[in-house]
């Protein structure tokens, strides 16, 4: 299994009263993540289906940690948990070397945008996505 790694950089307009990384920004960072994933990395083998179309049907986050602002970017670790026929869980880490912030997924569907319906992945995107999905121990 592969996994996609995102450097994040973080903007001082990130922050909030409070001092440290608003919660709604880190679904900014989790989408910019998921798009380098989606739409860059796939297209430099040559998915390029993916910039037709999808929409988000669901997102999860656990906040562990404040980040604050720092000139150094964050990593963001992408992987998939879930591959179905129309749709695919993407799961995240934002971390430095030192800390982990957030754990997060997003259940992702491909979409026909002149259809404005969801579709299926294509075979290519399947084969893409397979290459990151996360491999699921065998019960004992």
């Amino acid at each position: 299994m592969s996994r996609h790694l995102y450097a994040c950089p973080l903007r001082w307009s990130d922050m909030d009263a409070f001092g440290h990384v608003n919660n709604v920004v880190f679904l900014r960072y989790l989408e910019e993540a998921r798009i380098d994933f989606t739409f860059t990395t796939a297209g430099e083998v040559g998915e390029k289906a993916f910039s037709e179309g999808s929409v988000v049907a669901r997102h999860e986050i656990d906040y562990l940690k404040p980040l604050v602002y720092r000139p150094e970017p964050i990593m963001i670790e992408t992987w998939l948990t879930r591959l179905g026929h129309a749709s695919f869980t993407v799961s995240y880490e934002v971390k430095d070397a030192e800390t982990l912030y957030v754990r997060a997924s997003t259940v992702v569907v491909p979409y026909d945008l002149a259809a404005a319906r969801p579709r299926r992945l294509t075979a290519g995107e399947r084969a893409f996505l397979a290459e990151y999905l996360e491999a699921v121990p065998v019960a004992a």
